[in-house]
């Protein structure tokens, strides 16, 4: 590979944020040098929504929560996420 471009200072995120989006990494850093890193504290983003269910739905949504002891929120999204991957 080349010598790397030298990547250049940005005025702020957006600016960065365009020059990414319009060139390769690849001109800029040595990526046969990259080393792996672990960042174990990192929480996924996530997006709150607004979910409409029938009130006997929800209520044996929270029953099943309840025998696991754990909440229904949680129980929702672990359902949704096994649904998800098996798509």
């Amino acid at each position: 590979m080349a010598k790397p471009r030298e990547i250049p200072v940005f005025a702020d995120e957006a600016e960065e944020r365009a020059f990414w989006e319009a060139n390769d990494s690849a001109d800029h850093v040595d990526w046969s040098k990259a080393e792996r890193v672990v960042l174990p504290n990192l929480k996924p983003s996530t997006t709150s929504i607004s979910l409409r269910l029938p009130t006997a739905l929800l209520e044996r949504i929270k029953v099943a929560a309840n025998k696991r002891d754990v909440p229904y929120q949680s129980l929702i999204k672990t359902w949704l996420a096994q649904a998800a991957q098996r798509e």
